[in-house]
């Protein structure tokens, strides 16, 4: 049984937001293992990519689909992701993974990111229904307005899909489509504790500052999808395969450690995913 469920109320807010915050999702003691293994992550380093912003600053960017029995996999198949994953979404098929990337934005060069949608870039991908997608930020490092934390409008999840294009080498929303929705929806700074964890709906408009700051900002996103929302321009089926859940504690007993050599990357110059 999952050791957090989500309450009526905060599955009614996510609904008319596009957003929850559960303060503590993780406690200290995981927070921490996951923070530790991650910065010693070797496998994960040499498999990072660099995404550059408008002004040529740098976020770090690592992306995987098939979760294992790695700390990361642990935490993505756990009992408290899926089961409060499962109340979010749209339809009563089983949940799947789409991918895990960690991001890393380093103190002073970590990069912005630029108004956005996810479901602007999976789109792309050929996924028909929005509302069976979603996202979980799990705050490895604290996040906050120094460092970069993320920003999202509250509520714009209900424009649907807005038009996307370039902006250096991300995606970027139609800004004249984010200034309308600025002139009547609320600003959001999601400032979060390390262990902390943000649920969020593929089409609420986000961003990030870069990272000025003295400290790094990390954290996991893991993206899930029920296996009746079939992509037709996603070779990687992950998103569609349900998932088979671990137990909450699993994370701390089990002596898992990095990704592995055999982990299915996301290559930047050889995947679309991205663009």
């Amino acid at each position: 049984m999952s050791s957090f469920n989500l309450t009526s109320e905060q599955i009614a807010q996510y609904h008319q937001d596009g957003f929850i915050i559960v303060n503590r999702f993780l406690s200290s003691e995981e927070a921490q293992k996951l923070h530790s293994i991650a910065v010693n992550d070797d496998v994960m380093k040499k498999n990072a990519f660099d995404l550059n912003d408008q002004t040529g600053k740098k976020t770090k960017l690592s992306l995987w689909y098939t979760p294992s029995n790695d700390t990361y996999g642990l935490l993505t198949k756990s009992d408290r992701m899926i089961h409060n994953v499962d109340k979010l979404l749209d339809g009563d098929a089983a949940v799947c993974h789409f991918h895990s990337k960690l991001m890393q934005k380093e103190p002073k060069v970590g990069g912005a990111w630029e108004w956005h949608q996810d479901y602007g870039y999976w789109y792309k991908n050929e996924f028909l229904f929005p509302e069976q997608m979603i996202s979980v930020m799990i705050a490895i490092t604290d996040a906050n307005k120094e460092n970069g934390c993320l920003q999202v409008i509250k509520g714009t999840h209900k424009m649907g899909r807005v038009e996307h294009g370039f902006s250096g080498e991300q995606v970027g929303a139609s800004q004249r489509y984010v200034d309308l929705a600025l002139k009547t929806m609320e600003h959001v700074f999601v400032e979060l504790k390390a262990g902390d964890a943000l649920f969020f709906h593929p089409n609420l408009l986000h961003r990030s500052e870069a990272n000025t700051s003295d400290f790094p900002r990390w954290s996991l996103i893991s993206c899930y999808n029920r296996a009746s929302n079939i992509p037709y321009n996603e070779p990687n089926l992950s998103c569609i395969k349900p998932i088979e859940t671990v137990a909450d504690e699993a994370l701390m007993t089990s002596a898992s450690e990095g990704l592995s050599g055999s982990t299915d990357f996301l290559i930047k110059e050889k995947d679309e995913a991205l663009k």
